[in-house]
This record gives structure tokens, C-alpha cells and sequence, in this order.
């Protein structure tokens, strides 16, 4: 599994990397910009992301803007949303507004910070990642 994770947080970031790292390739990026870039270097390379973790409020170019234009990167490759990498949002905001924007923007599932591992894990799970 090749996991991009887009994370400003050091903390989170870390911990989502270590937590992953034992299951395949790990890249991180900082802001919405950088994963977006990252992401579309990857398609290009032929070694695209499995997983994408990112946080919806983040410098430079939301969680939100990003998704939409990975969502495009795969659309131009001619790749659906059901079968390109799977989008886990994260974020501290419970607010059911966020949740509802970010399915709408294509992702495939949401979890609430502090990040509980098993969620996500269970998660990978149900995705066929692990």
C-alpha cells in the first residue's frame, strides 16, 4: 500500500506515518498544494497512491480543494472515484456540514481527530488496503 498523508500538524503527522509506514510506502506532505502536486507526480510515474489521509483545514489549499482536484487527476486518467485511491479525511471539526462537503467531494471516509487507530485500521480493512 502507497499512502500520501496531508497533515500541517506535526504531531498527527507523525503518527499517522508510523502507524502506516508498517504497511507499505509512506509520503507526506503539509499542505493541500504540496499532496496535490505529490499525487499528480505519482499518476505520472505510473506509481499512483493507494491511500490518501488528509486533514480538511490546511494552509495554502484546503482538504476539501484538494480532493476535488485529486478526484480530477483521476477522472483525466480516466479513473472513477470507486476504483482510484481511497480519500480518508480527517479533521477536529465534528461539524455535520464538513462531513456532508466531504463526501460530496469524493472521499471515503471521515474520521474525527484525535484519530483513533482501530477506526482507521478497520477502515483499510473494508477497503481491501491491508
Amino acid at each position: 500500500m502507497k499512502t500520501l498523508i496531508v497533515e500541517d500538524d506535526f504531531t498527527a503527522r507523525l503518527l499517522l506515518q508510523r502507524s502506516l509506514s508498517r504497511y507499505g510506502e509512506c509520503h507526506v506532505a503539509v499542505n493541500g498544494k504540496e499532496a496535490v502536486e505529490a499525487f499528480r507526480m505519482a499518476a505520472e510515474s505510473a506509481q499512483g497512491y493507494d491511500l490518501v489521509c488528509m486533514d480538511i483545514e490546511l494552509p495554502e489549499m484546503d482538504g476539501q480543494e484538494a480532493a476535488r482536484e485529486i478526484r480530477s487527476l483521476e477522472q483525466a486518467r480516466g479513473i472513477l472515484s470507486s476504483s482510484g485511491a481511497k480519500i480518508v479525511m480527517t479533521t477536529a471539526v465534528e461539524d455535520m456540514k464538513q462531513v456532508s462537503r466531504a463526501f460530496h467531494e469524493l472521499c471515503d471516509a471521515y474520521l474525527v481527530k484525535p484519530i483513533n487507530l482501530s477506526d482507521l485500521l478497520d477502515h483499510l480493512k473494508v477497503f481491501g488496503l491491508i
